[in-house]
């Protein structure tokens, strides 16, 4: 491999590190997102909790929407994108099966859900879509959608 070679694909690396945290945050400025993913810049913790109201674990549901109710406690859900960050403020994402399926700046979202079992989590993060550290995750909850 040459020189130019290798640093091209260093290059190709780091652009394909920074779309994915881009992508996968939904938003926010690149510059805020390459230096979380770099890991450059310390990130506060909050004293938020966030809890998982609606589905309960081991609910049979009719699909295929599920009704997802989230508390959160010690902090609020704010609408606006910002990076200047506050332990007490920020967004919650919903992870279904491991994968992020919503952001969302309320405490209530109906997800598209195909039949079978699920695992759902919720995480409370910073207004810039950036986990806080440590992260703040609600407990999982597996659920099943009857076809």
């Amino acid at each position: 491999m040459t020189p130019r070679t290798g640093r091209a694909l260093q290059r190709l690396a780091l652009v394909a590190l920074v779309t994915g945290s881009v992508a996968a945050c939904g938003g926010g400025s690149a510059p805020a997102a390459a230096s979380a993913a770099a890991g450059s810049a310390p990130r506060p913790s909050s004293p938020a909790v966030v809890t998982i109201v609606a589905p309960v674990g081991g609910a049979s549901l009719a699909g295929p929407t599920v009704h997802v109710v989230v508390s959160v406690a010690h902090a609020r859900v704010v609408a606006a994108t910002t990076t200047h960050v506050r332990p007490d403020e920020g967004h919650v994402h919903l992870y279904l099966d491991n994968t992020l399926v919503y952001m969302q700046y309320s405490l209530q979202q109906d997800l598209p859900v195909p039949p079978g079992t699920h695992v759902l989590r919720a995480e409370f993060v910073a207004s810039d879509h950036v986990p806080f550290d440590p992260r703040v995750w609600s407990q999982t909850v597996i659920f099943t959608v009857r076809g």
